[in-house]
């Protein structure tokens, strides 16, 4: 299915990844409504940045996802909806879960409704890996049994549920897109690459860090977004959950030192206790399934994981970028 000349919703399109999929969908030839958080600044998040030439083919919604009112004004005239609004931050989520009850679930219950009502012809609900918890086994296919190791994963499993019964009860065109970690341009100072880029960069030779141990599967942003757009082309895939993974994995040790040995090889590792999950929350491995993504789309993550660095780092590396990363605190 083609999506050129679709009118499509992408709420966080002021995002890490939501903003790297407005400017995909803007090469697939779509009309795109980005719904992006209204705050009193007037800012648009990532879409900031954009060129003129770009934002002037965007219309652009301020609006909170938690508002039903709103979402359906957002929703209405739209073919299609990528659903990426989210909180995503592990340790915010252990003192302030209410707000993620609020926008994760209610957020996505909110968009359904919505889509529900003006007959969208496909929805897209991101996930996460995170509701996978540590492997049982490896890789990890749709198939494995979820585990709630935070409560903002907890929110991401509910929220995947009530996608799943829309479905199941009103057949709603719906598929759960399921990222592992991506990274690069634009991401958020909470997760770990930017984390470490950020103080590299910024002169420290010790780089703070929680537990190294655990293994992630890296997905470049790029290679995440085109497979958002693959997914919203497959009408085989309604009705499932899909993960977009490589299935290869890395510790954070070792990927502080690939980064460390680029930037500063005499930066050292070190322990920050205040960053360590709670023992029963750490998720230690994740390592994701391609086979059906692959199988329905041909997708295959196009950039390795050393391209993809290069790519962030040189992003980190302009003046403009790394101004807005402080490095000097722990960033929830």
């Amino acid at each position: 299915m083609s999506l050129k000349g679709k009118k499509v919703l992408v709420t966080g399109a002021d995002g890490f990844i939501g903003s790297h999929l407005v400017e995909a969908l803007l090469a697939e030839g779509c009309k795109i409504k980005a719904f992006v958080y209204y705050n009193s600044f007037n800012s648009w998040g990532w879409l900031d940045t954009f060129s003129k030439e770009q934002i002037d083919q965007i219309e652009i919604f301020a609006g909170d996802i938690r508002d039903p009112n709103g979402v359906a004004n957002a929703v209405e005239g739209c073919d299609m909806i990528f659903h990426l609004a989210a909180l995503i931050a592990i340790p915010f989520s252990y003192h302030s879960p209410d707000s993620y009850v609020d926008t994760n679930i209610k957020g996505t219950l909110n968009i359904l409704q919505a889509a529900q009502r003006f007959n969208v012809e496909r929805i897209l609900v991101t996930s996460t890996s995170e509701v996978y918890g540590t492997a049982q086994f490896t890789p990890i296919t749709e198939l494995h049994p979820k585990q709630p190791q935070s409560p903002y994963s907890a929110t991401k499993i509910g929220a995947d549920a009530i996608a799943d019964s829309f479905y199941r009860s009103f057949q709603m065109p719906v598929t759960i897109v399921r990222p592992f970690n991506t990274y690069g341009p634009r991401q958020s100072a909470r997760a770990v690459i930017p984390t470490i880029i950020s103080q590299l960069l910024n002169g420290a030779n010790e780089i703070k860090l929680g537990d190294i141990r655990p293994t992630r599967d890296l997905v470049f942003v790029k290679d995440t977004a085109q497979g958002f757009i693959q997914i919203a082309k497959n009408a085989s895939l309604i009705g499932h959950e899909v993960n977009i993974a490589t299935q290869q994995e890395i510790s954070v040790g070792d990927l502080a030192e690939e980064l460390i040995k680029i930037i500063n090889p005499n930066a050292k590792i070190v322990c920050d206790e205040v960053r360590l999950r709670p023992d029963k929350s750490e998720v230690f491995q994740l390592l994701g399934s391609q086979a059906k993504l692959l199988e329905f789309t041909g997708w295959k993550p196009q950039t390795s994981l050393s391209d993809g660095l290069k790519q962030t780092i040189e992003w980190f590396k302009n003046p403009k970028n790394l101004a807005g990363y402080k490095s000097h605190i722990y960033n929830l």
